[in-house]
């Protein structure tokens, strides 16, 4: 049966376009070809194809403005190597969940009032994982991100020094069973993800129908109870695990 070899010089970038607004990743690696040859057997013929899923402005726009209540953070570089020095390849590098503000909306309007974006230029911030659309503007990575994704202020490298926007609370996470109620010791893989910890920070509140804060019902230094899957998890500079979710995910106070 007769096959057909196809290499990367066959293949136009321009036939992917479906590839746009994907967020995971800067690059989008699309598995390679596997042809087979005349044993039925499968034969690489080349490596793999990426394909940039950021949309690029071109150079003769000088000015993005965001609207409404968007913002344009110029992204932090993405981790090339590991904590023991082990250079990454880019399909295994960590999306940075962070950034510096460069541009602002001009804010949206709640009931009859206007309410301007929390944050300003220059500001430092950390935004939830997977939120907004990617843009390669002035040759650098930015992110567009609705204020709602923005999780809050980070004016150092430590997360627990976080100042928690809107509706946020951040937590950090009590620390695992090491045994259990019969004394038997827990291996790594066997640990439950505790659901629970200590209230470090929380936001201003939601915003009412007239566009006023609600202040939140938890307060730093309160023991709570989260649920399992909610949040952003992120490990802090002591190397304790810290959470940042929203006050509706915090399900009961302890005490």
């Amino acid at each position: 049966m007769a096959t057909t070899q196809l290499t990367a010089s066959t293949i136009s970038a321009k036939g992917f376009s479906f590839f746009e607004g994907l967020r995971h990743s800067s690059n989008v690696k699309v598995s390679s070809f596997l042809p087979l040859n005349q044993n039925g057997q499968s034969k690489r013929s080349f490596r793999g194809l990426f394909v940039k899923a950021a949309t690029t402005v071109a150079p003769k726009y000088t000015v993005l403005k965001p609207l409404g209540d968007r913002v344009l953070v110029k992204t932090k570089l993405a981790e090339e190597k590991s904590v023991g020095g082990i250079l990454l390849p880019t399909s295994a590098q960590s999306r940075p969940q962070g950034g510096e503000v460069v541009a602002v909306g001009e804010g949206r309007s709640v009931g009859k009032n206007k309410v301007d974006v929390s944050v300003k230029t220059g500001s430092q911030i950390v935004y939830s994982k997977y939120a907004g659309t990617e843009v390669e503007f002035n040759g650098t990575n930015h992110l567009i991100v609705k204020e709602d994704d923005i999780i809050g202020i980070l004016d150092t490298d430590d997360i627990k020094d976080l100042k928690p926007l809107n509706d946020r609370v951040l937590i950090k996470v009590a620390e695992a069973e090491q045994k259990t109620a019969g004394g038997l010791l827990l291996t790594e893989s066997t640990k439950e993800k505790p659901s629970f910890g200590t209230v470090v920070a929380v936001g201003p509140g939601p915003l009412d129908e007239e566009g006023s804060r609600q202040p939140l019902s938890i307060s730093a230094g309160n023991t709570v109870m989260y649920s399992k899957y909610a949040g952003n998890d992120f490990k802090g500079g002591d190397g304790s695990d810290y959470i940042v979710l929203r006050a509706a995910d915090v399900m009961a106070l302890l005490s």
